[in-house]
């Protein structure tokens, strides 16, 4: 007989929570500022985060206070945007509440998704419901659920394909979405008002139960991706599942499945590894829900909930072999499933510049670095939103670069948007650098609890000095991905890219080199615990080898993959050695 599994604890605290309620309520109402360890875990799932500000906190230790009632807590507030796709009204209304509740910024996720930083625990549910009030959503956003799910957020009117990536989007977005009316009975409930309408979040039945998640929902979260061969911007492959649109003559006659894509590493635990997805099978248009529900219940019921750290459906994968979880997922779907399509991803569209839709109107992607958005000196994008949402209001779409789309443009007015973002010191994307606009970093310190070292505040310097060299060497224009996070959960997808910088401690990071800008490979370990100032001068002899060895039309991520980790370091090694000489 087998032995009772051995749960880790946030397994209990998700079982005995009562479909996520937990004591979230009356913690909300007490004058305390910050919430309960289990509470903390739970509101995950309803899109917020509980942060210590560790720039505050070192303020108040220096100050000679001491103990852990001095930390700073405040929550991070994330709402889920399937696709990226939001009105102009909608992102107004979260620049009103960063400034009203938040640290006075906003931030675009590499999920297409927004962050607000810096929200007290006394304003977190007037956050919440506001958020709901224009018809946006936090629930799922965090958590052990289906989170945002991605898709190409161009929109070509002229090709109804990208209309269809974006209808799947809200279709598996919705259906995978938490049934509890706990979120609407916590932060959206008026008791002054109880017969309103229930807003964006709530159940038409107040008992409906978690049809698809069960009382445990997942081991782990859960992400999901839409993407096409000609333009992977989604990164189908960092995905749990990820789903590429067959096309032929403008319609889409089904979608290549793979699965077991995911960052997250402890360095600690050799148990763990980055891996991009496997190529699963075909599935037609009518198909793609049942089948992704399928795939969704396996890791329900096979993911590891005793060691989280292993709860990933990737690792399910990799102990079993891609043919059982294969056949596993045919039995819940209760069908065979045939072998993908040949054709697989083949280019990335960062979808930035002036771009036409197909419909007379236009598009224009900005560049925002890191995603944050903010009024900073000479840089006030945040007053350029502001202006162009309110006097141009144009559709607005969020990509998985953190950039910004201003969609639905007519000719006439493409002068007028250039303008007011030049009059708030925004730099337009025929300014700034390739290198820049190929780079993306997680927001790390202060507030990120997990992380270990800088990446958003140190990046744009990294990439001020790969600037200067690249120049020097004559690769300016040269097309490569360079992805930093402060710590190795890979949020800003470093394990696929062209050069990834991954937080090890304090000011030291691992150079990876390797992926590539379509995210179906790996990069490999170049460099471990390279100090932030000498990361350039590290990537320099990489670069001059790189110019001198290149095949015709060869990246530097390719160039990389074919030299390997060995040669590399034995060019570098007599690089330095001649340099010395």
């Amino acid at each position: 007989m087998n032995s009772p599994e051995k749960l880790s604890p946030v397994e209990g605290l998700k079982t005995g929570s009562n479909f996520l309620r937990g004591t979230i309520a009356q913690e909300l109402a007490s004058d305390v500022a910050s919430f309960g360890k289990e509470s903390g875990q739970l509101l995950k799932h309803h899109g917020t985060y509980q942060q210590d500000d560790r720039d505050t906190r070192k303020v108040i230790r220096d100050s000679g206070k001491t103990g852990k009632k001095d930390k700073s807590f405040s929550m991070m507030v994330r709402t889920k945007i399937p696709g990226g796709k939001l009105t102009s009204a909608q992102l107004l209304s979260e620049l009103d509440l960063c400034d009203e509740v938040g640290n006075t910024t906003l931030r675009i996720t590499t999920r297409q998704g927004l962050q607000l930083h810096g929200v007290l625990k006394s304003n977190l549910q007037h956050t919440i419901r506001r958020i709901n009030e224009v018809q946006m959503s936090t629930l799922g956003a965090c958590g052990d659920v289906n989170r945002n799910v991605m898709c190409c957020p161009a929109p070509h009117y002229g090709d109804p394909v990208h209309q269809q990536l974006q209808d799947l989007a809200d279709q598996l977005a919705s259906y995978f979405a938490p049934r509890t009316t706990a979120y609407h009975e916590i932060w959206l409930t008026d008791e002054d008002h109880p017969d309103e309408p229930q807003l964006v979040g709530g159940g038409s039945d107040g008992h409906e139960i978690e049809p698809i998640y069960g009382n445990r929902y997942l081991p782990r979260k859960f992400k999901m991706a839409i993407g096409l061969p000609s333009d992977n911007c989604a990164d189908i492959y960092a995905n749990d599942l990820g789903l590429m649109a067959i096309c032929d003559s403008s319609q889409i006659i089904g979608y290549n499945v793979v699965v077991g894509g995911g960052f997250g590493v402890t360095p600690s635990a050799a148990k763990t590894f980055p891996a991009v997805a496997k190529r699963l099978t075909f599935v037609t248009p009518d198909q793609v829900i049942d089948v992704s529900r399928a795939i969704v219940e396996v890791q329900r019921d096979y993911g590891d909930r005793s060691d989280r750290k292993r709860a990933r459906m990737k690792y399910v994968i990799a102990d079993w072999g891609l043919d059982k979880f294969k056949a596993k997922v045919e039995e819940y779907y209760g069908h065979s499933l045939p072998a993908p399509n040949p054709e697989d991803v083949q280019c990335f569209d960062d979808h930035l510049g002036w771009n036409e839709q197909g419909d007379g109107r236009w598009y224009y992607g900005l560049n925002v670095e890191n995603g944050r958005i903010k009024d900073e000196g000479e840089l006030r994008l945040k007053s350029a939103l502001r202006q162009i949402c309110t006097t141009l209001r144009p559709a607005i779409r969020l990509t998985s670069n953190q950039s910004i789309l201003f969609c639905d443009v007519a000719a006439e007015d493409k002068a007028a948007l250039e303008k007011l973002l030049t009059e708030h010191g925004v730099k337009l994307t025929n300014q700034i650098s390739t290198v820049r606009r190929w780079s993306i970093a997680c927001p790390a310190m202060p507030t990120c609890g997990l992380a270990v070292a800088e990446s958003e505040r140190a990046l744009p310097g990294i990439i001020d000095q790969l600037e200067v060299e690249l120049a020097r060497l004559g690769l300016s224009d040269e097309v490569f991905t360079v992805r930093m996070t402060g710590c190795p959960n890979g949020c800003a997808r470093p394990y696929n890219s062209d050069v990834g910088l991954v937080g090890k401690t304090l000011g030291k990071y691992t150079i990876l080199v390797g992926g590539r800008v379509v995210g179906d490979r790996l990069n490999f370990l170049y460099k471990d615990l390279v100090a932030e100032a000498d990361v350039v001068p590290t990537l320099v002899p990489l670069l001059i080898y790189f110019k001198q060895e290149r095949t015709s039309g060869e990246s530097f991520g390719d160039f990389c993959h074919r030299k390997g980790a060995d040669d590399l370091a034995a060019w570098a090694d007599n690089y330095a050695a001649q340099s010395t000489t």
